[in-house]
């Protein structure tokens, strides 16, 4: 091989060489220029990715706080305090609150007078009246008049338990009793032995029939508040009553009111001397209360199962024999 054919091909080498170089820079170029897209696809798949990771623990946390809250306002609503029930659920029928005895003492000429007052729901509100005159002619008259209203109040939970709301209505009552326009020798006076609270008010009223003797007695058994209104007067110049012996009937007459509303409750036996003597069902709680309870359906249940299996002997011995 000649000097400048080794030359030549020496020089070729070097250019091959040159291109294979270039050739290969090249082609790192376009590798690099070809991951930058491939990167940058793979970022915003990522950072996408991420968005819809991050919104849906935002979405299940949101949900999460939603549920909480919710359970939280069924613990409150929960753990708020039940209103205590009413004691009394019914009424008795006013016109019957009193017996035919008591009756012919405040209205003798009026035992079968009774008018029963308008109401829609008696079990709740209920009133009754009695009018008696005992016309003597030109020697004059007496006259008696009855009224008894009877008011039952049922627990709430907007205004509270209902004996509570009996009480301010019975304070009410006797307030009421005590502001009468036009009335003289007001008295008031605590009656004991009589519901769970009792008052009576006494006043004159003169009117253009003649001189009246008012007393107005407010009472009241758990949730029910009694009002009993009785007056009496002596007309066409007969003698004007007593207010001593009006008030001594009036109370009388409470008393037996009280009863009937117990009795119609299911406690007592209605007469008057139940009315001071019969516990009040709370009264009755409280001590059911702290006596010590006994394990009755245990013993009931332990002697059905006593009985059951004497049974099961004796069938067992009947089919031996």
């Amino acid at each position: 091989m000649s000097e400048g054919t080794m030359q030549r091909r020496a020089q070729r080498d070097d250019q091959f060489a040159q291109r294979a170089t270039r050739t290969g820079g090249l082609n790192r170029v376009l590798a690099a220029a070809l991951a930058v897209p491939v990167m940058v696809f793979a970022a915003a798949c990522s950072s996408d990715s991420g968005s819809d990771s991050g919104s849906a623990g935002g979405s299940a946390s949101a949900a999460d706080g939603a549920q909480g809250a919710g359970g939280s306002g069924d613990t409150a609503a929960s753990s708020a305090p039940a209103v205590e029930a009413a004691a009394y659920a019914t009424l008795p029928s006013a016109c019957k609150v009193l017996s035919k005895k008591t009756l012919t003492d405040l209205v003798p000429k009026g035992t079968s007078s009774a008018k029963e007052g308008d109401s829609s729901d008696t079990g709740a509100r209920a009133s009754c009246s009695w009018s008696s005159l005992d016309n003597n002619g030109v020697k004059g008259s007496q006259f008696r008049w009855l009224n008894v209203s009877l008011l039952r109040f049922e627990s709430d939970a907007a205004t509270g338990d209902a004996e509570s709301q009996a009480q301010t209505y019975y304070a009410k009552q006797v307030k009421t009793a005590q502001t009468v326009t036009d009335a003289k020798n007001a008295k008031t006076e605590t009656v004991t032995g009589t519901g769970d609270q009792a008052t009576v008010v006494r006043y004159d009223l003169k009117k253009k029939e003649g001189a009246f003797k008012q007393q107005t007695v407010v009472a009241r058994v758990e949730n029910v508040v009694i009002t009993l209104d009785y007056n009496g007067a002596g007309l066409a110049g007969e003698k004007t009553p007593s207010a001593d012996t009006l008030t001594a009937s009036a109370k009388k007459a409470a008393q037996e009111v009280v009863a009937a509303v117990r009795s119609a409750n299911g406690e007592g036996s209605g007469g008057g001397s139940a009315a001071t003597t019969s516990p009040s069902p709370s009264a009755s709680a409280s001590k059911s209360a702290s006596a010590t309870p006994k394990p009755t359906a245990t013993k009931s249940a332990s002697a059905v199962s006593k009985a059951t299996a004497s049974r099961a002997s004796s069938k067992a011995s009947s089919k031996k024999s």
